[in-house]
């Protein structure tokens, strides 16, 4: 098979070394493999594909500071990438931006929250909708200060950071405040901070310079991610080791909404996009189309389905099928079922 035919993989080219082999692949794809262009798909066994693959890599590589890579490293990574996984998170990165230009501009009526669909719905796999009202539940979204009940003469402050600050609250860089004084920070701090900062991560709560006891507020912010909580401790003595393995329970949000009540209710965060239906009720004296975002998508009835739907003679459900954007209408009557172009 044709290829660039590089002596040795374990070099690092140049930059201009980089230029010259991405431009030397795509001319030899062009006059040697013409028509496997445009169904041309990456396999690490084949020789100029991964020379094609490492010169481009490396000459986005250098446009933001990384690191180049040998022809040998980049195989060995390009051979465990999921392509598909790498082109998505591209596009929703690039959508990213295109919501912080519109944040930074001050144009907030403009923002949009896009669904990117595994199958195409009405020719679109991007379907941009509206904003959803802050979450409630969302630790981020909510004003109520959380609440943290603990044992505070038995945990250390290492438990509270791994445990609540990094695993339940996903902080990255944190600083946590008792009043006007600070127990720990990450980052780029000074060596002598560092080793206070050590230190109190091996005492128990109730022991750190600033003691944290029951009714004690903390102020915990991550300074990578600008988010500011507080948190209010709660002392408490015993923990189920089985139901509370943490041995530190994290509250104080919204009462969390049950699992039957959340499959009716759309989720302002992190819900898979690709699940939204379309709903659309009809009562005796007018109709109201909603759009209600679940966390499953609605199978088509069977046959105990159908005999309950009978019984409602004026309900109506519309549902979106992906595959076809059918609009499917199921109603009271059976014989007046019916499949309808959704348009």
């Amino acid at each position: 098979m044709t290829s660039l035919g590089m002596k040795n993989p374990q070099d690092i080219w140049s930059l201009k070394e980089n230029s010259k082999i991405f431009l030397e692949a795509l001319q030899l794809f062009f006059t040697k493999r013409e028509k496997e262009i445009g169904n041309l798909g990456f396999d690490k066994d084949d020789q100029l594909a991964v020379e094609f693959v490492t010169a481009a890599a490396n000459i986005r590589a250098a446009s933001f500071g990384i690191p180049l890579h040998s022809l040998f490293e980049a195989k060995g990574i390009a051979g465990n990438i999921v392509h598909a996984v790498a082109t998505t998170n591209a596009v929703i990165a690039g959508l990213i931006v295109i919501e912080a230009i519109k944040v930074l501009q001050k144009d907030i009526e403009s923002c949009r929250m896009t669904y990117c669909l595994e199958h195409p719905s009405r020719n679109m796999l991007l379907m941009p909708v509206e904003p959803f009202e802050p979450n409630k539940s969302c630790y981020v979204c909510s004003e109520t200060p959380l609440s943290l009940e603990i044992n505070t003469n038995r945990s250390k402050l290492k438990d509270f950071v791994e445990k609540i600050v990094k695993a339940k609250l996903g902080m990255n860089l944190p600083l946590i405040m008792c009043a006007s004084n600070l127990l720990y920070e990450a980052g780029d701090v000074e060596d002598d901070m560092i080793a206070i900062y050590e230190a109190n991560l091996e005492k128990v709560l109730a022991e750190l310079p600033s003691p944290v006891t029951g009714g004690t507020m903390l102020t915990v912010e991550d300074m990578q991610q600008e988010f500011v909580c507080s948190i209010n401790i709660k002392h408490r003595e015993e923990f189920d080791e089985e139901k509370e393995p943490d041995g530190m329970v994290l509250s104080g949000w919204t009462q969390p909404v049950s699992a039957t009540e959340n499959k009716d209710k759309s989720v302002g965060n992190g819900a898979s996009t690709s699940d939204a239906v379309v709903t659309a009720v009809e009562s005796e004296k007018d109709e109201e189309i909603t759009i209600v975002s679940t966390l499953k998508k609605r199978k088509l009835p069977d046959e105990t389905d159908i005999s309950s739907a009978t019984e409602a003679k004026h309900q109506k459900q519309l549902e979106v099928i992906d595959d076809e954007d059918d609009l499917v209408m199921l109603d009271g009557d059976l014989d007046s079922f019916k499949k309808r172009r959704f348009s």
